[in-house]
């Protein structure tokens, strides 16, 4: 029998994302870029709900080419408005593209949006050990951190709680319980 972390559900959907993307390091800005738009979109809902509009949001935002993101404008938040595949919050919305050009922003500073985040672990997964659901933080400093210079750079739905699911999703921590059989297998993020 394998052995997952407590809030991974019997969805095959939701046991595939544990499984094979949540705490895995990721470098890559687009993948980074759409991990921090689908938590933000998640605020007030559940993470399945968010994972089963996944390739809606694929679509509906490019795949996240981040330039092509921040070119949207108001004839795209319209069109966006009648997607059924996305949540459709126009504060939601508008924040995408507004992350979008607050990105192309930090990528002209830092070089890349990974090497912008991943300074916030000083470029390695931070390596947890708990034992049950109930000791993971709903945030961190680091993650409050991060929240306060992302809001300092333009973005929203960047709260510090949205910023620790994110560093969870990206493996800039490694939040499996113990008892995970992936908890071994994350690494130590750098590259």
């Amino acid at each position: 029998m394998i052995i997952r972390c407590a809030w991974c559900s019997d969805d095959p959907l939701y046991q595939a994302y544990h499984d094979d993307e949540w705490g895995v390091p990721v470098h890559d800005d687009r993948h980074l870029f759409e991990m921090l738009t689908l938590e933000g979109a998640q605020a007030g809902l559940s993470w399945i709900t968010i994972l089963k509009k996944r390739e809606s949001y694929r679509e509906a935002f490019a795949n996240f080419t981040i330039p092509l993101v921040a070119d949207f404008d108001d004839a795209d938040i319209e069109r966006l408005m009648l997607n059924p595949g996305i949540v459709r919050n126009r504060l939601k919305i508008t924040s995408v593209i507004n992350n979008a050009r607050a990105a192309l922003s930090v990528q002209a500073e830092f070089g890349s949006l990974d090497a912008y985040l991943w300074r916030f672990v000083d470029g390695k997964t931070l390596q947890n050990a708990w034992k049950t659901l109930s000791e993971v933080p709903a945030q961190t400093p680091e993650s409050q951190a991060m929240s306060r210079d992302l809001k300092k750079r333009g973005f929203n739905f960047v709260g510090p709680t949205i910023c620790y699911a994110f560093m969870q999703a990206v493996g800039m921590v490694n939040d499996h319980t113990v008892d995970c059989f992936k908890y071994g297998d994350v690494g130590d993020g750098s590259h």
